[in-house]
């Protein structure tokens, strides 16, 4: 497995996902934050981890609400636009 800094891993055997922070050989230098919002950094060997599979789910919803967002501010754009063809005429 060839990981690069910026890479989220998890361990083998679960838990929170980890950013990948430095490689150096067989060994990997990872962050991640605790339940109680708290900053860990450990290296780890690297037949330990496996890269985490990315959930396409939230990307999904993420793009849906912007989306919906930018219909919104189309509606706002054009209510402006109403606004000022209405003083002009």
């Amino acid at each position: 497995m060839d990981l690069k800094p910026g890479d989220v891993v998890i361990l083998k055997s679960g838990g929170h996902p980890l950013s990948v922070v430095e490689v150096n050989e067989g060994n990997v230098a990872c962050v991640w934050m605790g339940n109680e919002g708290d900053l860990f950094r450990e290296t780890l060997p690297l037949a330990v981890l496996e890269l985490a599979e990315h959930d396409t789910s939230d990307d999904e919803e993420d793009e849906e609400e912007d989306d919906e967002e930018d219909d919104e501010d189309e509606d706002e754009d054009e209510d402006e636009e109403d606004k000022h063809a209405n003083k002009v005429a």
